[in-house]
């Protein structure tokens, strides 16, 4: 009986490591190298894109505070002298 269990076992985990190591192989295949590189760029690219999508929100508020700070502050515009005396 205890032979029939250890063999049970030494099958189940002989039929894992199989499974494990052809899914690392396929893995370790040129389309299975670029799937998990494209899968890291599209991850980068998208991380890089909220970052620019940050930058340009922050830039659009900062303009607006710039704006509305040198708005109360500007002179009013030049206006020559009108010559009131006729000849």
């Amino acid at each position: 009986m205890k032979r029939l269990f250890y063999l049970a076992v030494g099958a189940g985990v002989g039929i894992a490591g199989v499974r494990k190591a052809t899914q690392t192989a396929k893995k370790l295949t040129p389309a299975g190298l670029a799937g998990s590189a494209g899968g890291a760029i599209s991850g980068v690219r998208g991380s890089l894109r909220g970052f620019v999508d940050d930058i340009k929100i922050g830039m659009a508020e900062r303009e607006m505070e710039l704006h509305d700070a040198l708005a109360g502050e500007a002179p009013k515009p030049f206006e020559p002298p009108q010559n009131r005396s006729t000849r």
